[in-house]
């Protein structure tokens, strides 16, 4: 009897509906503003209805620099701004913020109902401990988990230039399921500031995952 083969996409089984439940985990590397376009485009998107924010200490660090952040408190409130997180707004209240030192936390487990992880900025350092197996914290660990139960993982990695050790763990990862989207943000439809940049690179994300964003720029030729 012919047996028909499930659909294969980024390395897991295409999912029967747009992902719902998302993992973003952001590590210390360059590109905070990405991280931020990428969050306000999921806190609008009706068909999210649940994100797992984790940020690493480095990455704290990282937006403090480039974002003026301050700390922990409040942390999707910083990143979203007063316009996203108003009084009685859906679209903070669906990012749950995960300690990255929880290793008991939902994501850490496969029987957790994500269905799609991304990491970005996802910095060399972070890219290794995924590529070799190396879970001591949230971040690693939930990767792991979303390659192991073959789900979609998408790492925005930033690094330039790049040696033979951050290449190698690129095709590692790779070659485990995972997709390399390196942050490389588009020039071709002419950009007028560092946020429109930044907002149609996580269009690019987003819609390689199967959420399509209808103010996204389509080439015409």
């Amino acid at each position: 009897m012919l047996r028909l083969e499930e659909p294969t996409y980024a390395g897991g089984f295409l999912p029967n509906h747009p992902p719902q439940n998302l993992t973003i985990a952001t590590t210390g590397a360059s590109g905070a503003i990405f991280l931020r376009q990428f969050l306000l485009a999921v806190a609008r998107d009706q068909r999210v209805e649940t994100v797992n924010f984790i940020a690493s200490d480095s990455a704290l660090r990282v937006m403090a620099e480039e974002l003026d952040l301050k700390g922990r408190s409040n942390l999707v409130e910083q990143l979203l701004g007063p316009s996203a997180t108003k009084s009685g707004g859906r679209s903070s209240r669906k990012i749950k913020v995960q300690s990255n030192t929880d290793i008991g936390a939902n994501v850490a487990s496969g029987s957790y109902p994500a269905d799609a992880m991304i990491v970005l900025p996802c910095s060399v350092g972070t890219l290794a401990r995924i590529a070799n197996g190396v879970a001591s914290q949230l971040i690693e660990r939930a990767a792991d988990v979303t390659l192991k139960e073959k789900r979609p993982l998408v790492l925005c990695v930033r690094e330039t230039p790049l040696n033979k050790i951050h290449i190698r763990n690129m095709y590692r990862a790779a070659d485990a399921g995972a997709t390399i989207f390196p942050l490389i943000p588009a020039f071709y439809f002419g950009p007028t500031s560092l946020d429109e940049l930044a907002r149609e690179f996580a269009y690019r994300v987003l819609a390689h995952l199967g959420l399509p964003q209808a103010d996204a720029f389509r080439w015409k030729g």
